[in-house]
């Protein structure tokens, strides 16, 4: 949970992990006025980031590197400056090298602002963080 969160470009959007689980994280991050796109509300690409947050924590949550094979997102709801937006990866399927996830991102009134289906590709290395106990 601390390792994702240190990571610059989560820093970068003050993503916060409330929950992380095998095969299940929940991520929020504040959506801030300088998130905005020309039309005032969220951008996409902020929305974005919150899901791969979540996504790439819940998919690397066995200790092992997952990557993004693929990930397809539907936005569903704009998201206004000033609300708390959280994301929700579940995993529905994990195989020898894929595992696949839905995301659901929710504003604080409970709407949903998007949903995202992505497909991991699972590799036997260690998670960086995880590299000295293969030492020891």
């Amino acid at each position: 949970k601390e390792y994702v969160e240190k990571e610059p470009y989560v820093n970068l959007l003050n993503i916060r992990v409330v929950t992380l689980d095998e095969g299940h994280s929940i991520v929020e991050m504040k959506a801030e006025k300088k998130y905005n796109n020309i039309f005032s509300i969220t951008h996409g690409g902020a929305i974005f980031s919150l899901v791969d947050v979540a996504f790439g924590s819940a998919a690397n949550s066995y200790g092992n590197i997952a990557v993004a094979l693929s990930m397809s997102i539907n936005y569903i709801k704009p998201a206004s400056p000033g609300q708390t937006l959280t994301a929700e990866a579940s995993q529905i399927s994990r195989r020898k090298k894929t595992s696949v996830y839905n995301i659901i991102v929710k504003n604080d009134s409970d709407d949903i602002i998007a949903s995202c289906q992505a497909i991991a590709y699972l590799k036997k290395q260690k998670l960086p963080i995880f590299k000295d106990e293969d030492n020891s």
